[in-house]
């Protein structure tokens, strides 16, 4: 017998069905390819394992799920039974910028904890990072989050990041309304794919107001979406991430009036210690940057948002333009000096993790 044949009969076995085994099946795999192993299997076993319709396993199968239950079950247990005769292992998926700006900081509260472990690091989008998850490749992915996740993975929110416009700056958009007024938006928009949540969550901004935008150049990273921006081929989406500022010759506008994407952690299965702990140190991170940005807020009563204050500081910084959505006078006033350091102190404030 095919080992493969047999792991995709416990997953048909254990889910009831083809169609629902291969929304589990930890990898990619079609319904017609899940359904010439089975046949194959039972061409070489002589029988019939299951009835299609409705789901029944056969006496057959049935013995046969009973004997390779308990192997296809452990096979998680054992690989972490045989790790803690070593050092711990530590496997974590995550975009580029969180695996070089933010993440050594966090690990290092980790080592207080467990001194020596091995570690590896995944970039990955969220689709490569679920993959990694189901896959059992990897213990704890950080990504952007939408509504539904996969079946077999849990995810827990950490932040809320504002979706922000990149264009250049010799654009004479000043505020992303002007956009929304037009009958016919004629920039193309170049953003991620539209699997990708931070193209959802803008779409559903849009639908509120009435408005249709699509892709009209999709990319995989945000260095990408910067590049082709700065080359003149249209706006870009983006999320503004602490330590965002977009490069010369870009500037965002800001999108206070669109839902913010949501930053977690996910993992699937049991966590092993070391992942827990990292876990748990995301979430005193994630705790200590929201109260880190409500004591900006309260401090600059005039913000009257964290998208909104967000959004100022990225205007301020970048284009020496500081947008408040209140206009207040002293607040503009301050921001319009080039040589006025109230600005630059809340954007380090606001953007600094650790």
């Amino acid at each position: 017998m095919n080992i493969h044949h047999l792991e995709l009969f416990y997953f048909v076995a254990k889910h009831g069905g083809i169609t629902a085994a291969v929304r589990n099946i930890p990898y990619g795999i079609q319904q017609p390819a899940v359904s010439g192993q089975i046949a194959k299997l039972e061409e070489s076993l002589g029988t019939k394992l299951f009835q299609r319709r409705p789901f029944a396993l056969s006496p057959t199968g049935t013995e046969l799920f009973d004997f390779i239950r308990p192997f296809f079950e452990n096979i998680d247990v054992v690989p972490e039974r045989l790790r803690q005769n070593s050092s711990p292992q530590l496997r974590i998926a995550a975009p580029a910028i969180v695996l070089h700006d933010y993440l050594p900081q966090i690990l290092q509260r980790v080592r207080t904890k467990f001194p020596a472990f091995r570690l590896y690091l995944h970039e990955a989008t969220r689709t490569d990072a679920e993959r990694l998850l189901l896959a059992r490749d990897v213990d704890l992915a950080i990504m952007l989050i939408d509504k539904k996740s996969r079946a077999g993975i849990q995810v827990r929110p950490l932040l809320e990041l504002p979706l922000v416009l990149l264009m250049h700056k010799t654009s004479k958009l000043t505020r992303a309304e002007e956009l929304w007024k037009r009958d016919k938006i004629e920039e193309t928009l170049v953003c991620f794919s539209r699997s990708d949540p931070v193209h959802a969550y803008f779409q559903r901004g849009l639908e509120r107001l009435g408005v249709e935008w699509f892709c009209g150049i999709e990319v995989t990273s945000e260095r990408l979406i910067q590049h082709y921006v700065a080359s003149g081929y249209g706006i870009g989406l983006t999320v503004a991430v602490p330590g965002f500022r977009p490069p010369s010759p870009l500037r965002a506008l800001p999108l206070s009036d669109f839902p913010p994407v949501v930053v977690g952690v996910a993992w699937s299965g049991k966590l092993p210690n070391i992942a827990r702990q990292l876990l748990a140190e995301l979430d005193v991170e994630a705790t200590t940057q929201r109260a880190r940005i409500g004591k900006i807020a309260i401090r600059g009563d005039f913000f009257q948002s964290r998208s909104a204050l967000s959004i100022c500081l990225i205007c301020s910084r970048n284009s020496g333009v500081f947008w408040c959505p209140c206009a207040e006078t002293a607040c503009c006033t301050a921001a319009s000096s080039t040589s006025s350091s109230v600005p630059e102190i809340l954007i380090e404030q606001f953007f600094s993790l650790g």
